[in-house]
């Protein structure tokens, strides 16, 4: 075939833009555009972190049960989270174990009142390793002072962290 009939076929802009396009997908490794890269990576993720405000933070002690990790308050995308660590860890033995936001830097061991607390987060979701809860918009967050793991069924606090307003926030 010639060239014009290649060319009048689409084959020739085909190829062209085949070329073209694995170009684009070649990995860059150097040079200026890898240090173009690298800034803008560096900047979207300046942008992520500051979507994510610490508001508290608090290192869990024990109460009833041993309770271990950190908890943090966290502002992301204009929502709140109360976000336990990957070293968060209480004990199984607690058949209804509720995350409670407390007024007092110490919990109670136990509730007098059961709306003595600020607000249930509702039920533990596991006994260890890192989850969140989302924190209600109509709670005041100047009124929290701590986290607490509570058994609701015996009433009982099995650890808690004091909470410490962030630099971040």
């Amino acid at each position: 075939m010639k060239l014009k009939q290649l060319i009048s076929f689409g084959v020739i802009s085909t190829i062209a833009f085949s070329i073209q396009t694995a170009q684009a997908f070649t990995p860059v490794t150097s040079g200026a555009m890898y240090s173009q890269q690298i800034q803008a990576t560096s900047r979207r993720s300046t942008i992520a972190q500051a979507s994510q405000n610490i508001a508290a933070v608090g290192t869990f002690v024990a109460a009833e049960k041993p309770t271990t990790g950190t908890a943090r308050i966290i502002v992301e995308k204009g929502q709140r989270y109360l976000v336990l660590d990957a070293a968060f860890q209480t004990s199984d033995q607690g058949p209804d174990l509720h995350v409670v936001l407390d007024p007092s830097d110490q919990p109670p061991a136990q509730y007098q009142d059961p709306k003595q607390y600020i607000v249930n987060l509702g039920k533990l979701q596991k006994f260890s390793g890192e989850q969140r809860y989302l924190i209600p918009a109509d709670v005041d967050l100047s009124k929290v002072k701590s986290v607490g793991i509570w058994c609701q069924m015996a009433n009982a606090t099995f650890g808690y962290a004091s909470l410490q307003l962030s630099n971040n926030s």
